[in-house]
């Protein structure tokens, strides 16, 4: 068995059933058809089975050797996009109005023959709610007023303040720090944050799936399973994506940087997580 999952046929129909999830597809269920929906991959499943091996004894194996596995395949597979799941708009007030550039962006960074593609550039981005603080606590890196980030793959810019009404980052940009440039070394700075032009970006429901239940063994003794639910199991946002995910194909799994891996949807629309970069369950 896996923890953090029940496998009982009677348990699995009673979470259909009463609507606990969205039927035997649902990418929270071990089903085969929700594992594909889901985004796991055959060869993340026989890295699986050779790492936990064959025991006579009954087991209860860690859920997070299966991701763990998923994460390593996905990393060799899954191109790299940027998304903003949780947007707030960033304006550049000293970059022209109407102004439009295009950076270079790898693919896959371990993977040089995959190649670069043009990511558009403009004034107003879209960037993540926590990447902005209008009170830093300490050993943040991020924007806020006074501060310098680079935009990765494009310039440095400095936090000018922030505008509560609109709900707008305003910032600076410093138009010697372009990346790949000449001046772009002499800009040193400890946060690195990811966008996207608020202008060429399109809205997408992206749904942030994690375990089904929040206790490692649910329905142990004589528990009822449905009370160790994760009611953080399934939230839908709806993110800012970069242009290229407009065409992503079904079947092709992708990496949003510094969030996880996804997987288009094709019957929903949008976009599944499969798997976060790295275990938030350990930490907590």
């Amino acid at each position: 068995n896996l923890t953090y999952v029940v496998l009982s046929k009677r348990k699995l129909v009673q979470l259909v059933q009463e609507g606990h999830v969205d039927g035997w597809d649902d990418p929270r269920m071990p089903t085969l058809m929700g594992a594909r929906r889901r985004g796991y991959t055959p060869e993340g499943f026989r890295r699986f089975a050779e790492r936990v091996g064959v025991s006579k004894a009954n087991q209860l194996i860690d859920f997070a050797v299966l991701e763990d596995c998923m994460r390593e395949h996905l990393n060799e597979v899954a191109p790299r996009r940027m998304a903003v799941l949780d947007p707030v708009r960033l304006v550049i007030e000293n970059y022209a109005e109407g102004r439009e550039e295009f950076c270079d962006v790898p693919n896959h960074p371990q993977k040089a023959d995959w190649g670069k593609r043009p990511v558009p550039f403009s004034r107003e981005l879209w960037i993540e709610r926590e990447d902005f603080t209008a009170t830093p606590p300490k050993g943040y890196f991020r924007l806020y007023p006074g501060n310098k980030v680079r935009l990765r793959y494009a310039y440095v810019v400095e936090c000018t303040g922030y505008d509560s009404a609109t709900d707008t980052v305003r910032c600076r940009v410093f138009e010697d720090s372009r990346s790949g440039t000449a001046g772009a070394d002499a800009y040193k700075v400890k946060g690195n944050i990811h966008w996207v032009s608020a202008k060429h970006a399109h809205a997408a429901e992206v749904r942030l799936y994690d375990r089904l239940f929040q206790v490692p063994n649910p329905g142990a003794g004589e528990r009822d399973f449905r009370l160790e639910l994760n009611p953080q199991s399934k939230r839908v946002v709806t993110a800012r994506l970069e242009p290229e995910l407009r065409a992503a194909k079904a079947l092709q799994p992708v990496q949003f940087e510094r969030h996880g891996y996804f997987k288009p949807d094709p019957a929903l629309g949008g976009f599944n997580r499969t798997v976060t970069l790295r275990d938030s369950w350990a930490r907590s």
